[in-house]
């Protein structure tokens, strides 16, 4: 049986993970990070904090999702060629010959019309860089027996009453206090604080 309630969708908000389509991944992964029309959001936000060559745009995008999604050039350049054919930003060649984009006044005001996707894009890289620990070496050794904790978690939590679930959330806290003591200074992300 499956329990939905009003904390239902509260772990998501903790995790980063958001609903989306019907195409969606276990536990709210995404196949791909961009969804249809949101490169083009994402790099004219970009632009419009500065002017930006193609494979700084690169850089950043990678920078924001802390390394989890990395641009490609046939990604990038056609989606800044649609932008420019719309006069949404212009290209100038700089002295080294590196084609530099900056955001056209209509492009603003286009990057304003949509300017929920491009929180609601923004917010989930930083979702993903919160995430980026568990993909390095290290996080991959302690998969295993992270699982077995939640597998074992989650069965004494479905099998007991309400002071048995209090239990077990005091001995994951503790738990969780013993390894953010062993993180690096600055290590801790946004939703580390919640029980």
């Amino acid at each position: 049986m499956r329990r939905r309630g009003p904390q239902a969708s509260r772990w998501r908000t903790w995790v980063g993970f958001e609903p989306h389509g019907h195409g969606s991944e276990p536990w709210g992964w995404r196949r791909r990070f961009f969804e249809s029309g949101e490169v083009r959001l994402a790099l004219l936000s970009l632009l419009a904090e500065r002017p930006m060559h193609g494979y700084e745009l690169m850089k950043e995008m990678e920078r924001r999702s802390g390394g989890m999604y990395q641009a490609s050039a046939g990604t990038v350049y056609p989606n800044l060629q649609q932008l420019e054919d719309e006069g949404l930003v212009r290209v100038e060649v700089s002295e080294d010959g590196k084609r530099v984009y900056s955001i056209t006044d209509e492009g603003r005001k286009a990057l304003k019309v949509e300017a929920p996707g491009v929180e609601r894009i923004w917010s989930r890289a930083s979702a993903w860089d919160d995430w980026r620990d568990a993909f390095s070496p290290g996080g991959t050794e302690v998969m295993g027996p992270l699982m077995r904790i939640a597998r074992a978690a989650f069965r004494a939590a479905a099998r007991g009453d309400t002071a048995q679930v209090e239990r077990v959330r005091e001995v994951l806290r503790k738990a969780g206090e013993q390894l953010e003591k062993m993180a690096p200074e600055g290590a801790k992300s946004a939703g580390d604080e919640v029980d």
